[in-house]
């Protein structure tokens, strides 16, 4: 148990978390941030001394805050948590406290392990739509978009994917690092270098940190100005993301963003100018989107909050 030296949630701290949380992803590179803050709170709720349902539920938020903090994709987290937490208290509590917390657990852990197959079976989805002899832009690290072309290529499909570097902090070379070592035909291109690689495109594979209600997305800096591109050009744009993403928030541009998604926590501390800050992500309007591919199906952009509803009924 990660919380195995935490009786009480008086311990239970934000720095204590995030000290499990960046374990736990050095320990398994492949955990998503969301997957292992996930992991977490069903740790919690089968370790934490609770005794009533309302106690219970403010010691999550307490985690979940803590969670937030934590120097990863908040977007996320926060909507992967915002979900468990729906389903895992979602049962009978005319019980005693051990018969809701066993029923709590269990549902956590159905949960959990929906969650975790849901990468492959996007990839599964996915694959068929990248075509032999096609060319394939994508931007920054995604694991799910990582996992399909793997899948394609398994199919013994062979294709070129250029792989933007995605500054500042480079993941797209994650990205190049891992196709090139499956013998993937992969080239790593500058973010300026979009609109000129995309007279050789077939098609633009997407990730995303969140889905949002009008089947926009929220995604790594630079996201929408290749969904912008690509539109021009004709492009197909695929989206590749797991249900656990989907958020309910209704953005209509960039300002509609919260800070705490936009920035890093060690920035947000009152001391720096945000207006000075390159912001770490973008949202891509649902205009530019040609299909999203989600372990609920495939979905066209409009279908995104029909399901966003039977997530939290």
């Amino acid at each position: 148990m990660r919380f195995s030296r935490m009786d009480s949630m008086e311990v239970v701290n934000a720095d204590s978390i995030n000290t499990n949380l960046e374990a736990m992803l050095r320990e398994n590179t492949d955990l998503s941030p969301a997957v292992a803050s996930l992991q977490l709170l069903l740790e919690f709720i089968e370790k934490d001394d609770y005794t009533t349902i309302q106690g219970m539920e403010e010691n999550l938020q307490k985690v979940i805050r803590g969670i937030c903090t934590a120097k990863c994709s908040i977007t996320c987290v926060r909507s992967a948590c915002e979900l468990f937490v729906r389903f895992a208290t979602l049962t009978a509590l005319d019980g005693s406290i051990d018969e809701c917390k066993k029923n709590m657990s269990t549902r956590g852990r159905t949960f959990l392990e929906k969650m975790r197959a849901a990468r492959s079976k996007i990839a599964t989805l996915a694959a068929p739509f990248v075509q032999d002899r096609s060319t394939i832009l994508t931007h920054s690290f995604s694991r799910v978009v990582r996992d399909t072309l793997f899948a394609a290529a398994d199919d013994h499909k062979h294709f070129t994917v250029y792989v933007t570097e995605s500054a500042p902090d480079y993941s797209g070379r994650q990205l190049y690092e891992a196709l090139e070592e499956r013998g993937i035909s992969v080239t790593v291109i500058l973010d300026s270098a979009v609109g000129y690689i995309l007279e050789k495109v077939d098609v633009v594979l997407l990730g995303a940190e969140g889905v949002v209600e009008s089947g926009g997305i929220i995604n790594k800096i630079g996201t929408y100005t290749m969904a912008m591109c690509a539109k021009e050009k004709n492009i197909p744009i695929y989206v590749l993301a797991e249900s656990f993403k989907f958020a309910r928030k209704y953005p209509l541009n960039q300002k509609d963003l919260p800070d705490e998604q936009k920035y890093p926590s060690d920035k947000r501390n009152g001391s720096t100018d945000l207006s000075k800050e390159h912001p770490m992500i973008d949202y891509t309007p649902p205009a530019y989107i040609t299909l999203l591919f989600t372990d609920l199906g495939i979905l066209t952009p409009s279908a995104v909050s029909d399901e966003l509803i039977k997530l939290y009924l």
